[in-house]
C-alpha cells in the first residue's frame, strides 16, 4: 500500500460543498489534499436557486445567470386566476450560472488537484487520520472534512427511524404556451383546481417555475418533506396533470432534473474525529431546503478556526481540531435554531393540502425581512423566537392549531 506524505486537510467531494470548503482552506494557507469519486470539474447536474440579496451581501451577485424581480406564490384554491390572488414577494431571485459558480470556487483552489478514488476506510489515530482508498491508496491528514453529501457512510449521527426527503422533479423546456407569465420567478403554486380529490389525499406538491428567457421555461414539481418520499413518477405525473390542465405542452425537453435530499437529517455527533461540510454536516436547512447561502457564509469560519489550530500548535491532537472545527460549525446558537426549524418542520409534515396553502398565505404576510431571515437560517435566535410566535399569532384558529399538533392528533382519533 502506497502511502501520501500528510495533509494538513483533507477535503472529501467534489460538489458546491466541497469546493466551497476546499477553497476557504487554500487561502488560508493551509496544505490541502482532495479526493472525490468524480473530477470537480463534471458539471453538477441540478440548478441551484438563492434570493439575490445573500450574494449582494456577499459581493457575489456576478454569479448569477438569471435575476427576477417579479417573483411570486399563489397559495389560493384555483377556482380564480385574477391578479390579486398571488403573493407578491417583493424581493429579486436567482439562479446560479453553474459554469461561472464552479470556475470562481476551482479558482479559488490555487490549481489543486482532486484525486479521482472511492473511499473505503477512514482510521483515526492520536497525530493524523489516515483514508484507505479501494485503489490501495492512503492518504493521511492533520484532520479530514467529509464534504461527498448526505449519502457519506463514514458520518456518525444519532439514529432516526424515519429520515423525511424533499422531491422534485423538473424539465427545462420550450412548451406550446408559456407556463409562466414573461421575466416572471414562481417560488411556489399551490394551487390543486388540477387535482382530482383522490390526489388531493395524497401528499402535497407545489409548482417552482420561471421564464428563462429566449422561449423556453423551468418548471418543476416539489413536495415538501415526506416521509417516505414523494417519488419521482408521481412528481412528473402530478406536473404534467398541472401543465395539461392549462392547455400546455411540453414540445422539446432540453434538461431533465431529479432532487431528492433529506430535510430533517439529524446534526452529527460533534465530538467524532472527522469534520463534515455542507449535506455531510447536516446544513440543509430544515424548513425550506435552501443551502448554498450557508455554505458561503460559513466555510470562511471553518477554514479560519481549522487554519488557526493547525498553525497555533503543530501537535494539537486530530481530534481537538475537529472539536474546535465543529464547535465553530454548529454554534450553540445554530444548533438551537436548527432544533427549532425541524420543529417546525415536523408540525408541517401532519398538514393536508388545504391546511398547507393556508399556512403559507400567512407566511408570508409576515414582514419581508422576517420571512426571508427565517427561510435563508440570518435571524438570530431572540428575533427567530419573536418571529415564530408572530406567525402563530397571525395565523387562522385551523393553522394554530396545527401549528400545536392538534389537527394530527385529530386526523390520529377518527
Amino acid at each position: 500500500m502506497k502511502s501520501i506524505n500528510c495533509a494538513d486537510v483533507l477535503v472529501m467531494g467534489a460538489g458546491p460543498a466541497a469546493l466551497c470548503i476546499t477553497a476557504e482552506l487554500v487561502q488560508e494557507g493551509l496544505d490541502v489534499q482532495a479526493i472525490a469519486s468524480k473530477s470537480p470539474l463534471e458539471p453538477w447536474p441540478n440548478t441551484y436557486g438563492i434570493w439575490v440579496s445573500e450574494l449582494e451581501s456577499l459581493n457575489m451577485q456576478k454569479l448569477l445567470k438569471y435575476r427576477w424581480k417579479d417573483t411570486v406564490s399563489f397559495f389560493g384554491d384555483g377556482t380564480s386566476h385574477k391578479e390579486d390572488k398571488f403573493t407578491r414577494h417583493c424581493l429579486d431571485y436567482g439562479l446560479f450560472n453553474l459554469n461561472n459558480f464552479q470556475e470562481a470556487l476551482l479558482d479559488r483552489c490555487n490549481g489543486l488537484s482532486w484525486q479521482i478514488e472511492t473511499v473505503e476506510k477512514i482510521d483515526f489515530s492520536e497525530k493524523q487520520t489516515a483514508v484507505i482508498c479501494s485503489s490501495g491508496e492512503k492518504y493521511l491528514a492533520r484532520v479530514v472534512i467529509d464534504a461527498s453529501g448526505h449519502n457519506t457512510p463514514f458520518v456518525r449521527r444519532p439514529f432516526k427511524a424515519q429520515i423525511a426527503k424533499q422531491a422534485a422533479y423538473g424539465v427545462v423546456g420550450k412548451f406550446s404556451y408559456p407556463p409562466v407569465e414573461k421575466n416572471r420567478f414562481v417560488l411556489m403554486d399551490f394551487r390543486p383546481d388540477h387535482l382530482n380529490q383522490i390526489q388531493l389525499k395524497e401528499p402535497p406538491s407545489f409548482l417552482y417555475a420561471m421564464d428563462l428567457g429566449d422561449g423556453s421555461y423551468f418548471v418543476e414539481e416539489t413536495s415538501l418533506a415526506c416521509s417516505p418520499p414523494v417519488s419521482f413518477e408521481l412528481l412528473k405525473d402530478r406536473l404534467n396533470t398541472r401543465l395539461a390542465h392549462k392547455g400546455i405542452q411540453i414540445e422539446e425537453i432540453i434538461h431533465e432534473e431529479h432532487c431528492l435530499f433529506p430535510m430533517n437529517l439529524p446534526l452529527p455527533l460533534r465530538d467524532q474525529p472527522l469534520l463534515a461540510f455542507g449535506g455531510s454536516a447536516s446544513m440543509v436547512h430544515p424548513a425550506s431546503g435552501y443551502l448554498i447561502g450557508s455554505l458561503l457564509r460559513r466555510a470562511p469560519s471553518l477554514a479560519k478556526e481549522i487554519a488557526k489550530a493547525i498553525k497555533d500548535d503543530p501537535l494539537m491532537p486530530t481530534s481537538q481540531i475537529a472539536r474546535r472545527g465543529w464547535k465553530t460549525l454548529w454554534t450553540n446558537e445554530l444548533v438551537q435554531r436548527h432544533r427549532l426549524y425541524q420543529f417546525g418542520l415536523q408540525r408541517l409534515m401532519s398538514f393536508d393540502e388545504s391546511l398547507l396553502r393556508s399556512f403559507f398565505d400567512t407566511f408570508f404576510k409576515l414582514p419581508r425581512n422576517d420571512w426571508y431571515g427565517y427561510l435563508t437560517n440570518t435571524l438570530p435566535l431572540p428575533r427567530l423566537f419573536i418571529v415564530m410566535l408572530k406567525l402563530f399569532s397571525i395565523a387562522p384558529s385551523n393553522v394554530r392549531l396545527g401549528m400545536i399538533g392538534l389537527v394530527l392528533k385529530k386526523k390520529e382519533n377518527t
